[in-house]
């Protein structure tokens, strides 16, 4: 009886801690996109990509729940052109940061930096 239950434990621990791993970034993933509206927002009443983290949770007060509480801080930074193009990033608490990028095309990219970790794809987007 034991040692079915051995089985079954280490059968199901791997699995519950992927679950727990994969609903992480999940919530990190839905931080960033709330982040990406909140930038647009701030575009709109601006006319520049230069709104800091707290100009993006005035606008939006749900990014004060962080998804990496004590980790590392969600950012918020123009790339090349303040009027053009943006990036927004947040770590998650299985370590993986997601991030968004708005390039002076118009185009829109995600990324993440651990390939294979969590919801984190081979090719780095997601």
């Amino acid at each position: 009886m034991i040692l079915i239950i051995g089985i079954l434990a280490a059968i199901a621990i791997p699995s519950f801690l992927n679950q727990k791993d994969k609903a992480n970034d999940a919530a990190a993933k839905s931080y960033l996109r709330n982040m990406q509206t909140a930038e647009e927002t701030y575009f709109t009443d601006n006319n520049t990509y230069t709104a800091t983290i707290g100009d993006l949770r005035t606008l939006e007060p749900a990014l004060n729940d962080v998804p990496n509480p004590g980790g590392t801080d969600p950012k918020a930074e123009a790339v090349s052109d303040i009027k053009r193009d943006y990036r927004v990033s947040a770590t998650s608490k299985a370590g993986v940061t997601y991030s968004i990028a708005r390039s002076s095309t118009g185009t829109t990219t995600r990324g993440c930096d651990r390939p294979n970790v969590g919801g984190c794809s081979a090719t780095s987007t997601w």
